[in-house]
């Protein structure tokens, strides 16, 4: 069985360090890093700073070490959000509670003036997918994950490459776990649709998209 996606879609797992819970609340990003996996492993990395002339409040600076003072000489946001724009183009995109990272990509891409595509664009999640999966999991926090499975951090908690890095290698264990328990192919699209579903119902709902892409390739063959 081939550890990968079906589609062999290379994969970007974003994690973004922040000033604080939601762009509406006036919190900006502090730094960004992406994990690019394909073919059932990790290929490219990017991370970095990012300034945006907000102020990190001391007790953010103690979870994620990361000073004013480092942020004074970090390249501008909207320069680092290109640079991200163009180095996950064509990937799907992952994160651990996506939620949150999907609020700081939308808006930190709209201020730098990225095209919509790339800010709407889907995410799948590794918090809800983990929770649907691993039940018995003492909790579904990202460190207390990477504990559970064996997986070891590169880094500090709480810096964005270190998170994206296990965030990558859980999802990896997720996609092998999937295709164990439920299916040989995992396009992206499944894990999307398996993280909305009851937990029970994971058996029935992996049949259903086969189902489905069968009947739709089948329309596509017949229309041609």
């Amino acid at each position: 069985m081939a550890n990968q996606q079906s589609d062999d879609t290379p994969v970007a797992v974003i994690d973004f360090e922040t000033t604080g819970m939601s762009p509406g609340q006036g919190a900006r990003a502090t730094e960004i890093a992406v994990v690019l996996v394909r073919g059932g492993r990790i290929v490219d990395r990017y991370a970095s700073l990012m300034h945006t002339g907000v102020w990190v409040p001391p007790f953010i600076e103690q979870l994620t070490g990361i000073s004013n003072r480092m942020l004074a000489s970090a390249p501008p946001a909207d320069d680092v959000m290109r640079a991200v724009a163009d180095f996950t183009r064509g990937c799907a995109l992952v994160a651990h509670n996506a939620s949150f990272d999907r609020g700081f990509w939308q808006a930190e891409h709209a201020l730098a003036g990225v095209d919509e595509e790339v800010q709407q664009a889907p995410f799948a999640c590794t918090l809800l997918l983990s929770r649907r999966m691993y039940p018995e999991a003492p909790n579904h926090r990202l460190g207390t994950l990477a504990q559970w499975h064996g997986i070891t951090p590169t880094g500090r908690a709480h810096r964005a490459l270190a998170d994206a890095e296990m965030a990558a290698e859980l999802w990896l264990r997720i996609v092998r776990d999937v295709q164990t328990r439920h299916a040989a192919e995992v396009p992206f699209g499944l894990l999307c649709q398996l993280q909305r579903v009851p937990r029970q119902q994971l058996g029935r709902a992996v049949a259903r998209y086969f189902s489905e892409a069968g009947r739709a390739a089948e329309s596509v063959a017949s229309g041609s």
